[in-house]
């Protein structure tokens, strides 16, 4: 065992410090303000602890009542994936939608309205953009949350969140290092393996990384992935050659040259606890080069933080963890910290900088329309505006718009873990506010049979029945089941409005579709307009 001369507080504050977990409640356990008082630096909130904007300003404030300087951590991607309106959906389309328009002012407008309600929680630190490349469509994870399977356009638009995202004063946190674009497998459920060569990496998934790093985010997540052409035995967040080596080094040298954070992805997520034990996979990113060990999403109890304070502790002492690396990783944590402290002082004396006018022209192809909209439009509304031009719509030439209550058939697939089940989405509450009356019915893949999809659409057609069915769809290109019962409801009913709301890769079907880029509360509005003749293309 090695005898350590450091101060055993000095450790014990150090391996509270990387740590940055979850808890429940809306209001601060008491549990989580004592250890703050002993050390821990940070904090991951999630939808659990938020009811609105009034109560989460009222738990950050109380959380730096026992820690000034406290990193407070939110997985506010935005569009799919939100922790601020869990419960209604966000008022910003996610990641795809804003590649699909193409305009890198609009996502640096977006990220700075983000990071603007964050930060007027007291949220500093954001695990977001997705600098994904999204080059397999059959991703079951990531999907809309990239901006595209381009890499270049990947880079343009995680540069331009980046920047205005830490405009207000919220660190971004790029993610997932080296890239989860190409996998076929959730890593919350098991260990995804990519078998692309070096030279596929540094072309295609480092491209948007490299960008993210030299226009200056603050943090990097790695991800729980395995690349055997960079290393043969561990995933990325485990993996020594990974982040000390491929994320560290300099550009100049083949590198990203990553001087900042680097967190992991949830440590509870299978592909680590399962193979590795929540303790030992956290010794071993420390060991490999993260700095901060995110843990929360599934665990959020203080036994949790003092089983993974003890097991840094013990690594330090039973020589497994060097000294050094643990107080480097929390001097970093400690570090981001500070800049945050440093940047929100800046943002409220009113010298956050402009979004820069060299970038990239728009090359979209948005739908026409709402000009007068647009313009009458304030920054609080960037989301909709987004969200309309994100929209692509093939109309047939004897579609009507919509004028009476419709029946909303919704095909829902299961919902990946980074999503949740608990965020509505779809059209028909916006229907419902334009043709007050419109029903709903939601169909999962236990209502298909595999060989034949009439039943399904024969329960759709009852429950529709003389009303005209807007077909609500996301990732049908993934789910044979709802491929068919699309189909066959088409077949049926020629009429039909269909509304693709995740990846758009089969082919347009129905008098009117709609590939929205996204299922946010705000793609749900924008389509609702199209669909009633009130939005672009109607």
């Amino acid at each position: 065992m090695t005898t350590l001369t450091t101060d055993s507080g000095t450790l014990t504050r150090d391996a509270l410090a990387v740590l940055q977990p979850g808890f429940t409640g809306t209001t601060a356990p008491a549990w989580l303000l004592a250890q703050l008082r002993e050390g821990l630096s940070s904090v991951g909130l999630f939808g659990r602890n938020i009811e609105s904007a009034e109560q989460l300003a009222a738990l950050t404030a109380e959380l730096r009542e026992a820690r000034p300087d406290i990193l407070v951590a939110i997985d506010e991607e935005g569009g799919d994936v939100t922790r601020l309106e869990a419960r209604t959906g966000s008022s910003f389309p996610g990641n795809l939608a804003l590649g699909a328009v193409d305009d890198p002012e609009l996502t640096w407008e977006v990220a700075h309205e983000l990071g603007r309600r964050l930060a007027a929680c007291g949220v500093n630190l954001n695990w977001a953009p997705s600098a994904d490349v999204n080059s397999n469509p059959d991703n079951p994870v990531i999907g809309v949350r990239s901006f595209g399977g381009d890499p270049q356009l990947v880079a343009r638009h995680t540069v331009a969140y980046v920047e205005g995202l830490q405009a207000a004063g919220v660190a971004a946190c790029v993610k997932h290092f080296p890239g989860h674009g190409d996998t076929a497998v959730d890593s919350h459920h098991s260990m995804p393996r990519i078998d692309a060569d070096l030279s596929t990496l540094h072309d295609r998934e480092l491209v948007p990384f490299r960008a993210a790093v030299a226009a200056g985010s603050k943090c990097v997540m790695s991800a729980h992935i395995l690349l055997p052409a960079l290393d043969e035995a561990l995933p990325g967040t485990l993996s020594p050659a990974a982040l000390n080596g491929l994320l560290r080094a300099p550009q100049s040298s083949g590198g990203v040259g990553h001087d900042g954070l680097i967190v992991t992805d949830g440590m509870e997520m299978q592909a680590i606890s399962a193979t590795y034990g929540l303790e030992r996979g956290s010794v071993l990113a420390l060991a490999a080069g993260a700095d901060a060990i995110c843990v929360g999403g599934g665990l959020a109890d203080e036994d949790t933080v003092l089983r993974l304070r003890d097991a840094l502790v013990r690594a330090v002492r039973d020589g497994e963890l060097p000294r050094e690396r643990l107080a480097d990783a929390a001097a970093r944590v400690r570090a981001l910290a500070r800049w945050t402290g440093e940047a929100g002082a800046r943002v409220n004396g009113g010298s956050a900088p402009v979004p820069s006018s060299s970038r990239p022209a728009p090359t979209g192809a948005p739908a026409a329309g709402h000009a007068a909209e647009d313009a009458a439009d304030d920054a609080s509304d960037v989301g909709l505006r987004a969200a309309r031009r994100a929209l692509r719509v093939t109309v047939s030439d004897d579609y009507d718009p919509l004028a009476s209550p419709p029946f909303v058939a919704a095909f829902s697939p299961l919902a990946n873990i980074a999503v949740g089940d608990s965020t509505p989405w779809g059209v028909a509450p916006e229907l419902e506010r334009l043709l007050p009356g419109t029903r709903t019915a939601t169909y999962g893949k236990d209502a298909a049979s595999d060989a034949d999809p009439s039943g399904l659409v024969a329960n759709v057609l009852d429950a529709a029945a003389d009303r005209r069915i807007v077909a609500v769809v996301r990732d049908v290109h993934r789910h044979s089941w709802m491929a068919d019962a699309l189909d066959a409801l088409i077949a049926a009913r020629p009429e039909s409005v269909v509304v693709e709301m995740g990846l758009p890769q089969s082919p347009p079907a129905g008098a009117l579709h709609i590939a929205t880029h996204g299922a946010a509360r705000v793609c749900g509005r924008a389509a609702a307009e199209v669909i009633v003749g009130k939005g672009a293309g109607g």
